[in-house]
This record gives structure tokens, sequence and C-alpha cells, in this order.
């Protein structure tokens, strides 16, 4: 106890402006207080420091791994319920493959469509098909046509449409007052008589063949672009 006492009381005593006559105890603490205030300061500027941008980009990249760790892990969890969405997906595009026809297939069933509209008791005044466009797997066949008739009648027609075995859209319907002729037999429209004008589009996938052609002549147009 007198000696910690005897140890503060030297302590107070000490003269700062006399390092020198301190005794060799608190002159040994000095040096190491000093020394170890100089050594923090030269690790922080050329360690810690230097070191922030490498440390805070090693955190980020720290969070990024984790969120793809943890995004992954959920689709790993799902994996499952995908593939059973990728094979009713699959069924689901066979199935509508199988409802498009051939190059062959195209004229039975334009006559199809031109029927549809005669069984109904439609007049039939504009069966014009129009140039084709291939998309990525198919080809879209538009048809314009125009019929006459009432109500009842187009219902009917629509209906016939669309119990076809094939897929066939009906786009731009525009319904009018007939006027002129009936039909291309030069009947008279009757006076209730109504114009039906729409754009049937019917739709056939791309044969082996075609699809080669149409890789070749993508892969020659970006070719050309370089």
């Amino acid at each position: 106890m007198n000696a910690l006492k005897h140890f503060f009381e030297q302590l107070r005593n000490l003269d700062a402006r006399d390092v020198g006559r301190w005794p060799f105890l608190f002159r040994a603490l000095a040096v190491a207080l000093v020394f170890v205030i100089v050594t923090g300061l030269l690790v922080w500027q050329f360690v810690y420091r230097g070191n922030v941008p490498d440390l805070r980009a090693a955190e980020a990249e720290q969070r990024s791994l984790w969120a793809t760790f943890d995004q992954k892990q959920r689709k790993a969890a799902n994996l499952e319920a995908y593939r059973q969405q990728l094979d009713e997906i699959e069924r689901s595009f066979g199935a509508m493959l199988r409802q498009l026809p051939g190059r062959t297939e195209v004229p039975s069933l334009l006559v199809d469509i031109s029927q549809s509209g005669l069984a109904a008791g439609l007049q039939e005044k504009l069966f014009q098909p129009g140039q084709e466009t291939r998309r990525d797997f198919y080809a879209e066949l538009p048809i314009k046509i125009r019929l006459t008739g009432g109500y009842h009648e187009f219902g009917e027609f629509v209906s016939g449409v669309a119990a076809l075995p094939r897929i066939v859209t009906l786009h731009d319907i525009q319904i009018s007052q007939a006027t002129g002729r009936g039909s291309t037999r030069g009947t008279a429209a009757p006076t209730d008589a109504l114009t039906l004008d729409l754009t049937a589009k019917t739709y056939r996938y791309l044969e082996e063949s075609e699809l080669a052609e149409q890789e070749a002549q993508a892969k020659a147009a970006r070719q050309k672009k370089k």
C-alpha cells in the first residue's frame, strides 16, 4: 500500500520539462507509451487505412456470394417443381405444334375455312390468301375474307372456324351494312343483310429444309453486319 502511495506521489512530482530527471521506471513507461502510440499510428496509416478499400470490396463480394448462394439454394429446393412445369410446357407445346398443318395440308385447310362460311349460310364475297410470313419455327398465312349475311350466320361461321382441328385466329373484324350485289353469282343482297370483313390467320410449322434455310439467311445477315 505504501509502495503504491509512493508511486503516485512520484508521478505527481514529475516535471514534463525535465524528462531526464525522471526515475528510470517512469522514463521506461514513457518510452513504452510513445512506442505503442507511434506503432498504432503506423499500423493505422500503412496497414488498416491502405486495406480499407480491399476490405470493403471483400465484404461486398461476400454479400454478393451469399445472395447468389441463397438464390441457387431456393432454385435447388424448387427444382422438382420446375421440372414438372417444364414437362407440362413441353406437353402443351407439343399439342399446339400438332395443330399446325404442314405445307401440303394448307390448301385443304383453306377449303375448310371457306366451307365454314358457306355452311353457315353466308355469301362469300372475298377469299384472298396473302403473303406468308415466317417466324421462328412456323409460318403465318393471312387470308382476307368478306362475307354477307346476318348476325346469327356470323356466329355459326365463327363457331365453325373454332371447331376446325387446326389453329385459325380471326383479326380486324368489321361488320357493316351490306350494299350492292350479294354474291359472285349476281343475286341481290337482302335489305337487312350485313357484311363481315375480317382477316383469318392460319399457321403451319416450318419443315427442316426451311429452318435450315432460315438459319443460313440469319447467319449471312450477321456476317454482313460485321
